[in-house]
């Protein structure tokens, strides 16, 4: 039992079975750095800010995360390679062992919320072996007032223990590293693994099946920003397809990078108090946001420092998803509380690594479903071990290791929600043209800025729109600021058989992966597919 430092709070852990240990609770980011600096478990960058290690594991491990089946989940959850069922029992035994080698440790604890939205806020509890995954958690989740600390309840519970391995026979566990969901004792358990994104990313899933199934709320992969005119746009897409650098922009109040909620009130509001970026690549010209608000206070992982201090955000000798986490208020230009109203444009981002996607276009409901339902983006060679070329990758709603229930679920109420609120959907190609990737080169980050400039300020509801022969999608003809061979990704290959030729692969990869869905989707929605 301690008693806090900044309010008069006494809090014990000794009620989840972690005994005997020297609690450091509410920490502030400062004490959190110079704690992990002494451990010997980070350096300072010239920033200012902390930078780690996280080990064995720099990314997700989707393979290792599971849900435990019980009365709550048993006959709600989509489950299969995404959703892993794991026995209740097991659970019971796997954290006894975790507590147990908690206990007697320094440990670090957290009260946070999500939901930026009071009417859907969830408080979290987070108990962290290490310093700098406290830190992640205080610049990731919201933050309580000294108030509401006071009277501070917590319904979730993060469990975080990097050191402890699991013995995959003994605890039913595929290797020594996991991440498991229990919705009837709400507690997310992790073990194995420092990568700090299992910490939000556990939280995500969960409200991914509470917001849905019990408050009529859609969940999101998504970041939002808003406008003078107090319209929100959504943006959508995998990691690398440009969901933070573009919703990072000057003109607009940033809400949130990665999760939010639409309810029914037709608000959208953010599920976190941070932003999560990737810095491969980092540039103050090209990223000013991202790059200003790696400052003292962020937390960067797995990049490499000079002498000096100074990060070189090419080098990605430790693994190419390099990442910062800050809290939300390094970035200027921010929409408080971070809720938004009046959605007015939803924008589809995929990295197209075959160059065949149009670098911008507006969908249909009927097709906005079928690419939701989809999730595509490419992966490109070298990104992961084996992938020589550019291969096809589709994550259902953008966001499929996160999403407990069936696509069809959360693509319903999407459909729904676009049209009640009459909302336009584009789909923006942040990937290659004149080419695959390896012949062709990335688009301009400038262009694909213009266009979705264009289509937020209304500059392309007059212009011509022609239908792609494949995809069916309606491609503007102009835009402001980008050259109108761009538009077209025909026209931008030298070989244009050798397009179409690509195009057909790419629209078969796409019916090969809805397969899956078709007896769950309707007529809309299946009309939607590639031609």
């Amino acid at each position: 039992m301690i008693n806090n430092t900044l309010n008069t709070k006494t809090i014990s852990i000794e009620t989840y079975g972690i005994e005997k240990a020297r609690v450091y609770y509410q920490l502030s980011p400062e004490k959190l750095h110079e704690i992990t600096i002494k451990k010997g478990q980070g350096k300072t960058a010239s920033s200012g800010a902390l930078a780690i290690n996280t080990g064995e594991f720099t990314g997700r491990s989707p393979k290792d995360r599971f849900i435990v089946k019980d009365d709550i989940t048993r006959d709600k959850v989509w489950w299969g390679d995404i959703n892993i069922p794991f026995d209740a029992d097991k659970f019971d035994k796997l954290y006894q062992k975790v507590v147990k080698h908690l206990s007697g440790k320094e440990i670090f604890v957290r009260d946070c919320y999500a939901c930026a939205d009071a009417d859907y806020r969830t408080s979290i509890r987070v108990i962290t072996e290490c310093p700098w995954s406290n830190l992640f958690a205080y610049n990731m989740f919201l933050r309580p007032s000294l108030d509401e600390l006071e009277t501070f309840e917590t319904e979730w519970t993060v469990i975080n223990a990097p050191d402890f391995y699991a013995d995959p026979e003994e605890d039913g566990t595929r290797q020594h590293n996991f991440a498991i969901l229990n919705f009837s004792k709400k507690i997310a358990l992790i073990g194995g693994t420092g990568y700090t994104g299992e910490i939000k990313k556990g939280i995500f899933s969960a409200l991914n099946f509470e917001l849905p199934v019990f408050k009529n709320t859609l969940p999101m992969h998504c970041s939002a920003n808003v406008g003078k005119d107090d319209c929100t746009a959504i943006f959508f897409g995998l990691s690398g397809t440009g969901k933070t650098t573009l919703s990072a922009d000057p003109e607009r109040r940033l809400i949130g990078d990665d999760e939010h909620g639409w309810t029914a009130e037709n608000s959208v509001f953010n599920f976190e108090g941070g932003c999560y970026a990737k810095v491969i690549n980092l540039s103050e010209e090209n990223e000013p946001d991202i790059y200003g608000a790696i400052k003292k206070g962020a937390l960067l992982e797995n990049v490499i420092l000079n002498d000096k201090g100074e990060v070189d955000f090419d080098d990605i000798s430790i693994t190419p998803n390099t990442r910062v986490s800050y809290p939300i208020y390094h970035i200027n230009n921010i929409q408080e509380p971070s809720i938004g109203y009046q959605p007015k444009n939803i924008f589809f981002l995929t990295a197209d690594a075959f160059g065949v996607l149009p670098p911008i276009s507006r969908l249909t409901p009927g097709q906005a479903a079928y690419h939701f339902i989809s999730g595509y983006t490419a992966k490109v060679a070298g990104t992961e071990a084996g992938i020589d070329e550019p291969l096809p990758s589709f994550s259902a709603c953008f966001g499929a290791p996160f999403m407990p229930l069936h696509p069809t679920k959360y693509a319903e109420m999407l459909s729904a929600k676009m049209k009640e609120a009459n909302v336009n959907v584009w789909l923006v190609n942040t990937g290659w043209t004149g080419g695959p990737y390896g012949t062709g080169s990335r688009m301009k980050l400038k262009y694909t800025r213009a266009m979705i400039s264009a289509a937020l300020k209304e500059e392309l509801d007059g212009v011509t729109f022609e239908k792609h022969p494949v995809f069916g999608l309606a491609v503007p003809q102009s835009c402001p600021g980008v050259p109108s061979e761009v538009l077209n990704p025909r026209n931008t290959w030298a070989d244009t058989q050798a397009y179409d030729k690509q195009a057909a692969v790419l629209s078969e990869a796409f019916k090969k992966n809805f397969s899956r869905y078709e007896a769950s989707a309707n007529e809309e929605i299946l009309n939607g597919a590639p031609q």
